[in-house]
């Protein structure tokens, strides 16, 4: 019998869905992000905390290719967007979501409007979109608000509109920046309960910008729990504690100081358990 060779046998890399190497941006003289470096794999969750002013909004905009860096390189989903022309970025902007702050939602559009708008822009059969439509803001507890306008919504309610139009299209990779900014207590662990949901239901890969630390731990050592049914975490209704995520499915965290760097006292990658 021949040996096999430990190659042979080896699973696959996985490739990242998003990687920074030595990314540096600068307005003016001084430096808002140097030499920032991380990979996100495929299901994880990143969470990037720093205070304000510290480059989480600008960071997340430049993994976007909504920004482009002054030196290093970025690659999403497999391609290198540093440099890539205006064009070729519209159709990677079509495979990922991106929640604002504020939720950035169109006051002229109904709830339904605003989340079938991903689907319009990437020529979705019309047949298929409201029925898209209606699964993600049932995934959000928002279909019966579909004909609504956002202001006649609670801030609450228009950060999961949001929610529901950046994961309407199915996209690789969801950008959260600052989800639960200027919220209450309990709608805050909503909005958490909802982002665990998507990547622990639905795999969703995810970079988290918060400045809130409770929100990293609460990302970091919950997941959500489908079975028995109604049970999740953390719930605002309940708040029982879950079990911690692994691994294969945690939260590893950046943390940013002002001046953007990343410090240094703190890993990259989230700890077991």
């Amino acid at each position: 019998m021949t040996p096999s060779s430990t190659a042979e046998h080896a699973a696959p890399a996985i490739a990242p869905a998003l990687s920074f190497q030595d990314v540096s941006i600068s307005f003016g003289p001084s430096p808002v992000l140097h030499n920032i470096s991380f990979c996100l794999n495929p299901g994880e969750t990143k969470i990037l905390l720093g205070e304000n002013a510290s480059g989480k909004t600008l960071l997340l905009k430049l993994a976007a290719g909504l920004l482009r860096p002054d030196s290093g390189k970025i690659s999403l989903l497999g391609q290198e967007i540093e440099n890539m022309p205006e064009i070729d970025l519209l159709a990677i902007h079509h495979r990922i979501g991106f929640v604002f702050q504020e939720g950035a939602l169109f006051d002229s559009m109904s709830v339904g409007e605003n989340v079938s708008y991903p689907l319009v822009e990437a020529h979705v059969p019309e047949a298929e979109i409201d029925s898209r439509v209606r699964e993600a803001l049932r995934f959000v507890e928002l279909e019966p608000a579909i004909d609504k306008a956002p202001d006649e919504l609670s801030g609450g309610m228009r950060r999961r509109v949001s929610i529901a139009r950046a994961l309407v299209a199915r996209p690789a990779v969801v950008f959260y920046d600052s989800p639960t900014a200027g919220l209450d207590p309990v709608t805050s662990q909503r909005i958490l309960s909802l982002i665990l949901r998507g990547r622990d239901l639905q795999g969703v890969t995810s970079i988290v910008a918060t400045h809130r630390v409770q929100d990293a731990l609460g990302l970091v050592h919950y997941r959500y729990v489908a079975d028995p049914p109604g049970v999740g975490a953390p719930d605002p209704g309940r708040g029982r504690p879950r079990p911690p995520v692994g691994l294969e499915r945690g939260a590893g965290t950046i943390r940013l100081s002002r001046a953007g760097r990343r410090d240094p006292t703190q890993p990259a990658q989230g700890s077991r358990g």
